[in-house]
């Protein structure tokens, strides 16, 4: 199937984002990833499995389009690393999600598809629409936003972020 341009485009930006996120776990050992190193409950280990968690649900909603609540979406556990967690898993996982969403992009027809969006605690009462397009710069911005916080968190670590490695 061809790649519409903005496709191509959208779908470069959010690997450049992924691809910082990346930067900052280089190195770390389950341990610091599953480290507290701010106020905020936030871990790096935590991050990722948000992350995987996040594309897996949104593909989810953008390819079946039946406007339901995927399972694990609300679940609050997605922002830490459990017992069993380890960082290389969750980096698979956060892989293949990356994957399964730029294959299900790639196939749409165009970015103009409607989806309607599941019922959450705090939607409106009338049934909500995004377009493929908004779904994927809602998952850019995620990407972006929280790569920021695992800079953050790196480096209160061990003074390593996307810009100094130690």
């Amino acid at each position: 199937m061809t790649t519409s341009p903005e496709k191509t485009d959208l779908l470069a930006a959010f690997a450049e984002q992924r691809a910082l996120l990346l930067i900052t776990l280089q190195g770390l050992t389950d341990e610091q990833a599953a480290r507290r190193t701010t106020v905020s409950e936030l871990t790096l280990g935590g991050i990722v499995k948000h992350l995987a968690q996040g594309e897996e649900t949104w593909t989810q909603i953008m390819t079946k389009g039946d406007g339901e609540l995927p399972d694990g979406m609300l679940d609050m556990g997605q922002y830490r690393m459990a017992g069993g967690d380890t960082l290389p898993a969750l980096l698979e996982r956060y892989a293949r999600a990356a994957h399964a969403t730029e294959e299900a992009v790639a196939a749409l027809p165009d970015l103009d598809v409607g989806v309607p969006l599941p019922k959450t605690p705090w939607s409106p009462p009338e049934p909500q629409y995004w377009s493929a397009r908004r779904i994927l710069l809602h998952l850019i911005k995620e990407t972006a936003q929280h790569a920021g916080h695992a800079d953050i968190i790196r480096e209160a670590l061990d003074g390593a972020s996307t810009t100094a490695r130690r």
